[in-house]
């Protein structure tokens, strides 16, 4: 089985390559943190290469910026080529299967990449009565607007299923 989860740090901003058929690409280095510092304290990582294909490189070449912190699920694939001096070069990346984003949306930014003012809001009309609800105990709000409770269910609920028909 070849399988490889990373969680790391883009180390710059994605730049998007096509290939002669337009198949879309993008190869980028994922600082991973090894978990151990070194004999002076610093913080040791690992910059592993990574290359993306079709939807994971459009998505990466779209949204991700250096910096960012992504997981990417993917398999390890070694190559060979000719380098221009002869010599027979070797590299070994990670083929991205799939990208998740764990950056932190801003709320700041806007769509263009460029920052707006926007009011702080609160967020406390959550309904959820869970204790890890910021606002539980509280009463509910006043003119929280309920649906009428005496409406049919649409057609498509009045199934008939035999007690054979349930896989349980």
């Amino acid at each position: 089985m070849n399988k490889v989860i990373l969680i790391g740090r883009i180390t710059k901003d994605p730049e998007p390559r096509y290939t002669s058929n337009g198949i879309p690409n993008v190869m980028f280095a994922l600082a991973v943190d090894r978990g151990m510092r070194d004999a002076n304290g610093n913080r040791q990582a690992d910059f592993i290469s990574c290359v993306a294909w079709r939807a994971q490189a459009d998505f990466i070449s779209r949204y991700i910026k250096k910096g960012y912190l992504l997981a990417i699920e993917g398999r390890i694939q070694t190559r060979q080529y000719q380098g221009q001096d002869g010599q027979t070069r070797y590299v070994t990346e990670v083929i991205v299967d799939s990208v998740d984003n764990l950056q932190p949306r801003d709320p700041n930014l806007n769509t263009q990449g460029g920052y707006q003012q926007q009011p702080q809001q609160q967020y406390h009309n959550n309904t959820y009565a869970g204790y890890n609800n910021p606002v539980y105990g509280e009463t509910p709000m006043q003119n929280y607007q309920q649906k009428p409770t005496n409406q049919e269910a649409p057609q498509s609920f009045n199934v008939d299923v035999a007690d054979d028909d349930l896989p349980f």
